[in-house]
């Protein structure tokens, strides 16, 4: 049985955050997404969640808190997908990314996914610091996560609200994988039960889901 992974989070008075492993049986290459799935990636579909103005903003609060500005193509994920379905440019990518866009579509809460043999411990959620920056797709784009909360390893920071590294991506090998679910206090309980949605949606996929050591 696999070790329960553990991440230290920094204290922080708006962040609510929650996080759990997912383990597939089989290389995401070799894996579809259920069609199901796929048709909750739709801004009309029936959900137990809706996004809402004041969720977007409490997020955008949260992001703010460290400095960071959530505009432009900085702006958190969460309103990336709502545009990108509404444009219908959003397609499959794989189970793990597709359950994730799902869930933070409905939920208004940003998500990161990452590939949990990509990272190294010790894992811990933090602000990053001044002058913090990481490629975050295969064209060696970067984003400057200064004064934004991240998800970090023993390399440095990996994954946020807004974009996630390109290092630490799932692939077609992938198995394991960490989500982040980005939540904030001013919606207490929120990002738990979008957890709990989103770990029921993998299992219902057929994946095995196990939560993380948040402290």
């Amino acid at each position: 049985m696999d070790a329960i992974v553990e991440v230290d989070v920094e204290e922080h008075p708006l962040l609510d955050v929650t996080g759990f492993v997912t383990q597939f049986g089989r290389p995401f290459a070799a894996t579809e997404s259920p069609g199901w799935l796929l048709a909750l990636l739709d801004l009309e579909a029936e959900a137990p969640f809706q996004r809402s103005d004041d969720v977007r903003a409490e997020v955008r609060n949260l992001l703010r808190h460290g400095g960071y500005k959530p505009t432009g193509r900085g702006k958190p994920a969460s309103e990336y997908l709502v545009r990108a379905v509404g444009d219908s440019k959003l397609g499959s990518i794989n189970i793990a990314v597709d359950a994730c866009n799902v869930v933070s579509l409905h939920s208004g809460l940003p998500i990161s996914v990452v590939d949990l043999d990509r990272v190294q411990a010790p894992l811990r959620v933090a602000i990053a610091a001044a002058g913090s920056s990481y490629e975050f797709n295969q064209g060696g784009q970067v984003i400057d996560v200064s004064g934004l909360l991240c998800l970090f390893d023993s390399s440095g920071p990996c994954a946020n609200a807004v974009k996630d590294s390109q290092r630490t991506k799932t692939a077609p090998e992938t198995q394991r994988t960490l989500s982040i679910v980005w939540g904030t206090q001013a919606f207490p309980d929120r990002a738990v039960a979008v957890t709990a949605w989103y770990r029921e949606l993998l299992e219902r996929a057929g994946c095995v889901t196990t939560p993380v050591t948040l402290g």
